[in-house]
């Protein structure tokens, strides 16, 4: 053991959602209540989607990778939280939170990027109809979802291989629930002021890039609508929007407050709560947002129930 290097591969502490660990029952039960129903929608989505040929288009296509980053982000941080509650045991491995990391900032920023390729489909199937089998063909789907995945991950590699070769030489306790990057930068012992500008310039790219080219899409796809559309049909449309723009303003807001903001600024407790939506909130409503306001959705399901 190097005496002299006290950034050594040893456990981390998970202070966990409350402060000081606290969790009761009841809170512990209504979390596991919202990870099962979240894990339920998403798999039952996936399942629609498979079944009925008339789903297999490239808008639930891209929903079903949706609901499958979901299914992954809500099983990487509240099974964790669970069974320290359950043990009494906070820790976790050195190697399980540099994975718990990367996983949730490849999911992260895969979905950020794939919400803006459904924005786009969105606008060439209202904006450009007839060109819509060209533009959104099978292999341009999965040009789009490869795109998403491997910018995601090759984003997620950098940071988590730059920051776990850092000097962990404060306490090992991180202030979260899972291991997160800007909680971990506080265990840090070295000027991090640098990094955090490459923080900054990745969650601008990989997050408001996005976020602005759906409401440029919207906006788009909107003005075409109010222009061309019945009332019926104007009604369909922003109700569409709204429910796109819903999960967008949750996912990039909440994930725009934790990343690109400084250390130094960093609130544990308000990330925490911030951190609730982007983990456990956004994976819950997005199978019911998709869902229970789609008529092709519901007519599948009670299809498959009759």
């Amino acid at each position: 053991m190097k005496t002299g290097n006290q950034s050594i591969k040893t456990d981390f502490i998970l202070s966990g959602l409350f402060q000081y660990g606290q969790m009761d029952t009841f809170l512990f039960v209504a979390l596991v209540i919202l990870f099962a129903v979240a894990l339920m929608g998403n798999i039952i989505l996936i399942l629609l989607i498979q079944l009925d040929t008339r789903l297999h288009t490239p808008m639930y296509f891209l929903l079903s990778q949706l609901s499958f980053m979901d299914i992954m982000n809500i099983t990487t941080t509240v099974p964790k939280l669970a069974t320290n509650f359950l043990s009494n045991s906070k820790t976790i491995t050195f190697l399980g939170c540099e994975s718990q990391t990367f996983v949730l900032i490849v999911l992260g920023g895969t979905e950020a990027l794939l919400l803006g390729f459904m924005s786009y489909d969105r606008y060439v199937a209202i904006c450009h109809p007839l060109h819509y089998p060209v533009l959104m063909s099978k292999k341009i789907c999965w040009i789009m979802v490869t795109c998403a995945w491997t910018s995601g991950s090759v984003n997620a590699l950098v940071h988590t291989l730059y920051v776990f070769h850092l000097p962990f030489c404060r306490s090992r306790l991180i202030n979260h629930f899972f291991c997160e990057l800007p909680s971990l930068l506080q265990l840090v012992c070295q000027e991090t002021s640098q990094y955090e500008y490459t923080v900054l310039l990745s969650g601008l790219i990989i997050l408001l890039l996005p976020f602005l080219a759906i409401l440029a899409s919207y906006a788009c796809v909107l003005t075409v609508v109010f222009q061309v559309s019945s009332g019926k049909g104007q009604t369909k449309a922003v109700s569409t929007c709204f429910s796109h723009l819903t999960v967008a303003i949750l996912l990039y807001v909440t994930a725009l407050s934790t990343y690109t903001r400084p250390h130094s600024l960093h609130s544990p407790e308000q990330g925490k709560a911030v951190a609730v939506f982007y983990t456990i909130i956004t994976p819950l409503l997005n199978p019911f947002i998709y869902s229970l306001r789609n008529k092709e959705v519901i007519g599948t399901m009670r299809r498959l129930l009759v």
